[in-house]
């Protein structure tokens, strides 16, 4: 976009997400080294939300590390726990083996 003169729109932010302090942060199993030797050994979740012109949309994907590939997903209107554990069903499915590692990064 910086090459052809481009810029994206900022707009105000909404925190949708405020961490209680109290609350110890989850273990991050994977030491932030995102690799794998093989398929389903580690997997990274990711959840969000988006304002849009009719509302809101949330989505959540969980990606097989060593495939780079989205093995489950889930884009509703509203953010819910479900939303969320639907995704990973889906992923479960999909491929079948124990899950492995699971790290869900949030930034």
């Amino acid at each position: 976009m910086r090459k052809q003169g481009l810029q994206g729109v900022l707009r105000g932010s909404k925190t949708t997400t405020i961490p209680d302090p109290a609350w110890p942060c989850p273990w991050d199993n994977a030491d932030r080294q995102f690799k794998a030797d093989a398929p389903d050994q580690l997997r990274a979740a990711d959840s969000a939300c988006v304002h849009i012109a009719m509302g809101m949309v949330c989505a959540a994907f969980l990606v097989d590390v060593f495939a780079r590939k989205i093995i489950g997903w889930r884009v509703p209107t509203l953010m819910t726990t479900s939303f969320v554990l639907d995704a990973l069903n889906e992923a479960i499915c999909q491929r079948r083996p124990a899950m492995g590692s699971l790290t869900r990064h949030s930034g």
